[in-house]
């Protein structure tokens, strides 16, 4: 079949291309899209090749995906043309992707809220790796799109009180309105009198490591949520040795493949927990959004994520 998608055929380059699509093969679902969100992060560092990520294009970007299937491919079972879906894929028309990275969409959550499953199971993971106990004080470093989601899924697990840090005052005003107890700018952040054993780094800038480390008290974790791009320079003993903190890794790609277990779900796992926050109120996404783009117009979408605006938070592409 034809279709077309978004394609960057160099970095800091975005295009349109037509392209032809062949049926699904075994294992594989073909699905139709009618929202995908942009990564704000993620693909703002690889559409201008930033530290950490590849330099080899073309790329086609996603993995917030939120459509239909179209046609199921040999040896999967679950799903039926017309159902309603989440997948890992890119920002096209239409796309084949493994039954595995795929999601059946419950019918009380609409796609333009779905679409944030993806980005939820990244902040989901760094708040489960945390092991955060009812009443413990949590501190989230960064209040972009991931960070925000972890703020909700800290308050979810019963972190109190729950401090977001950043910057940017419009970034902490959003940080009360998903449930921050306090929002402080950094600065402020170091003259808490009582540190947090928690704190969660979701920048993905080098320096706020090194802001995670001081904030957390002596024998806290620090969850290093955020891809960082770039490198940091750190006094091991002095900051983390001597204060006796466990610092962890919290990639996506870290997961278990098969089976979850305390700490560490699946991917699989981790999104139907997220849809499932979704269906049952508890987790709202939709003030995320800050931009809505037609999928034709991704260029300009691109082009507004490359400026770096602090107002951009959830950027969806529509498709229909």
């Amino acid at each position: 079949m034809r279709t077309w998608g978004v394609v960057w055929p160099a970095a800091g380059q975005v295009e349109i291309e037509e392209r032809e699509l062949p049926g699904p093969g075994t294992g594989e679902l073909l699905l139709e899209a009618e929202h995908t969100l942009i990564s704000p992060g993620t693909e703002r560092a690889f559409l201008l090749n930033l530290p950490n990520t590849s330099d080899r294009y073309p790329q086609r970007p996603g993995y917030n995906f939120a459509g239909r299937v179209v046609e199921v491919g040999p040896q999967v079972e679950g799903f039926s043309p017309g159902q309603r879906v989440v997948a890992s894929g890119p920002h096209a028309a239409h796309a084949l992707v493994r039954a595995g990275l795929v999601c059946a969409l419950p019918d009380q959550v609409p796609n333009e809220s779905a679409v944030f499953f993806n980005m939820g199971t990244i902040a989901l993971q760094g708040v489960r790796r945390a092991r955060i106990e009812l009443g413990e004080g949590v501190a989230v470093i960064g209040q972009g799109l991931v960070g925000l989601l972890a703020v909700k899924f800290a308050r979810l697990q019963g972190g109190a009180p729950l401090i977001a840090v950043d910057p940017v005052e419009s970034r902490l005003a959003q940080s009360r309105r998903c449930g921050a107890d306090l929002a402080l700018t950094p600065l402020q952040a170091q003259e808490l009198a009582e540190l947090p054993p928690v704190v969660i780094e979701a920048t993905g800038a080098p320096d706020p490591i090194n802001t995670a480390f001081q904030l957390a008290r002596p024998g806290g974790r620090v969850v290093l949520l955020a891809s960082t791009r770039g490198e940091t320079q750190v006094n091991f003993y002095r900051d983390v040795h001597r204060k006796g903190l466990t610092v962890l890794g919290a990639h996506n790609n870290a997961r278990p493949g098969l089976e979850s277990h305390q700490g560490v779900w699946t991917w699989l796992d981790d999104c139907g927990a997220v849809l499932r926050l979704m269906e049952l109120g508890r987790l709202g996404v939709e003030e995320l959004i800050t931009h809505r783009v037609p999928a034709r117009e991704a260029a300009r979408a691109y082009g507004l994520l490359a400026e770096w605006d602090p107002g951009l938070l959830g950027l969806v592409l529509e498709w229909k």
